[in-house]
């Protein structure tokens, strides 16, 4: 799917609000309420827009730990954790990528002892990397033209 000025514009205004109405979003950028509902149900059925999510404060939710993790898995073992990671709670992000390590994983933990049982359960499938987040610098930021 082609996304023209419009739809950029109209992508702009969800990933800032994601609930504003269509009325809300077509006075942005001049379109009537229904143009904004037709072309935000293209770009769902197109793939252009996959989803729609609540952001949570991992710290009011009762997880005081914030950590990206990195695993260079054992010769065997990546696809069972591949398999495997899909049922941790504790796993808000995972990604298979280049380079040394294997995977990288953004987890959510209550506390140390939280972090270090998660990391016991890590090591089978490889080696760990373990990195305490300090604050967020960037984060959900919207896609642009």
């Amino acid at each position: 799917m082609k996304i023209d000025t419009l739809n950029w514009k109209i992508l702009q205004c969800l990933q800032q609000n994601a609930r504003q109405s269509n009325t809300a979003i077509g006075k942005k950028v001049g379109i009537s309420s229904a143009a904004v509902g037709e072309r935000i149900k293209k770009m769902e059925d197109s793939g252009v827009i996959d989803g729609y999510f609540t952001q949570i404060s991992h710290v009011d939710a009762g997880y005081q730990l914030q950590a990206i993790i990195t695993i260079r898995a054992f010769m065997g073992k990546l696809k069972p954790f591949l398999l495997k990671v899909q049922s941790y709670k504790e796993v808000v992000n995972c990604y298979r990528v280049t380079g040394n390590e294997n995977i990288v994983m953004e987890v959510v933990l209550k506390d140390q002892k939280h972090l270090e049982s998660f990391i016991d359960e890590l090591i089978v499938y490889g080696e760990t990397k373990t990195q305490i987040v300090l604050s967020q610098v960037v984060g959900n930021n919207p896609v642009r033209p």
